[in-house]
């Protein structure tokens, strides 16, 4: 599999963040769009028994790795950084990833210093309205909002973000996945897309490898994954985890219920050490994970039962600090 690094610059607000299992199955929407049903089927054959078409990162700010979510005490101490600041270093620069990881800190960027890393947040008043009556309906007024994200530097100069793409070009070209992309940018990504959020230029994408430390033992993921059952080794594994309450996308909302199975996930940056049953990535297939879904396990909905959630990621290998217990 071949690794492409696809740039965006975001023109509008995103309702949510681009993360890469939301920007998968938005994918999926997009190709089905374009190529059909049947051409979507075909990609997404084998997607649950470990042979994805494509993974998708989260849009990172670009030229940046998110900080492994490792212990403070395996990092080397900074002078004069409380343990506060320590926290806010969240970016590491590509270019010192050759570093040992013990001396990541160092080298790390608060959001607040990274452009795209912290877009603004901004709350959006909406009300419901009765489409019968052209009222808000009800015995009351019930006003409630939602949050926006606007992205933008600190004197409103262009953001960019970046896209880490794993694509199997026997079964996807690159050709078709910028054409995909493009297409999700013009009709917007994520909540809201439908009056204007979400909305995105494509501005370039070039060949990018995920180079891995010499002699890794763990895996630095670049998108939310489902690790479980895997076969890593969970004392030097590092991570948070959250809950997917996903539901479905496009047209997907008119086809019955739109809930998704919930999943659990780990966060973008979490660090999987590698056990001795752990098939490990290579140059050739840099990501680890598994697909969700299937045969109706991710929704109640029969007439979406070949819905499926990214669980693979992006990685990078790295060497885990010698002092990995406290």
């Amino acid at each position: 599999m071949t690794v492409y690094r696809f740039t965006l610059q975001p023109l509008s607000a995103f309702g949510a963040r681009p993360l890469g299992d939301t920007l998968f199955g938005q994918l999926c929407w997009c190709l089905r769009h374009r190529h059909g049903e049947a051409r979507l089927e075909e990609l997404l054959d084998g997607y649950t028994e470990g042979r994805p078409f494509a993974v998708l990162s989260d849009a990172l700010p670009l030229g940046y790795l998110p900080r492994p979510a490792l212990p403070g005490f395996c990092f080397e101490e900074v002078p004069d950084l409380d343990r506060k600041a320590a926290k806010k270093r969240a970016w590491m620069p590509w270019e010192r990833q050759g570093e040992p990881v013990s001396a990541w800190l160092a080298h790390c960027l608060p959001a607040t210093q990274v452009a795209g890393a912290a877009p603004e947040a901004h709350p959006q008043p909406h009300n419901s309205l009765h489409r019968l009556t052209g009222t808000t309906g009800g015995d009351q007024f019930a006003p409630y909002t939602q949050t926006r994200h606007w992205y933008g530097g600190d004197k409103g100069e262009a953001v960019r973000l970046a896209i880490h793409a794993v694509l199997d070009e026997d079964r996807l070209s690159r050709f078709e996945l910028r054409q995909a992309l493009a297409d999700m940018g013009a009709y917007g990504y994520g909540r809201d897309a439908s009056v204007g959020l979400g909305k995105f230029a494509l501005l370039e994408d070039e060949h990018a490898e995920l180079i891995s430390q010499p002699d890794a033992d763990a895996w630095l993921t670049l998108a939310p994954a489902a690790p479980q059952g895997l076969g890593l080794d969970a004392a030097r594994s590092f991570y948070q985890t959250f809950t997917r309450f996903g539901r479905h996308g496009d047209i997907g909302v008119h086809l019955g219920s739109p809930f998704k199975t919930p999943v659990l996930l780990v966060q973008t940056g979490a660090v999987l050490a590698c056990g001795p049953l752990t098939t490990l990535p290579t140059p050739a297939r840099p990501w680890l994970g598994q697909g969700l879904g299937g045969e109706g396990r991710m929704t109640r909905n029969a007439a979406l039962a070949g819905t499926v959630q990214q669980g693979y990621a992006p990685v990078v290998g790295i060497r885990l600090p010698e002092r990995i217990t406290p």
